[in-house]
């Protein structure tokens, strides 16, 4: 009888002390705000060697917005094809097309 109340008070031990491990993991979220210093501009105001670049290389493609920051490379802003799908150029005052200013 002593064997069996020892017994059961050391699974009943085990079990509070499994209880009391429980440990709460707490998600954390960092927010970055990101300022590329870009400033929308006319899409008249764009030189023409940036519109023929657009032309010649994304042909069906529709200018929507024009960027520009102080080193005159510019940020455009496209939606092409029948979905209408957002994609963003990035281009030099010459017409050069870059990965990303």
């Amino acid at each position: 009888m002593k064997k069996l109340i020892l017994s059961a008070a050391i699974i009943l031990g085990g079990l509070f002390m499994n209880a009391e491990a429980a440990i709460s993991k707490k998600s954390v979220l960092n927010i970055v705000e990101f300022q590329d210093n870009y400033k929308e501009i006319k899409l008249e105001a764009l030189p023409l060697e940036v519109k023929a670049t657009l032309e010649k290389s994304f042909p069906g493609s529709k200018l929507v917005k024009a960027y520009v920051n102080p080193k005159k490379q510019y940020k455009l802003e496209l939606n092409s094809g029948e979905s209408q799908e957002k994609h963003f150029v990035f281009t030099d005052d010459k017409g050069v097309i870059a990965p990303k200013y």
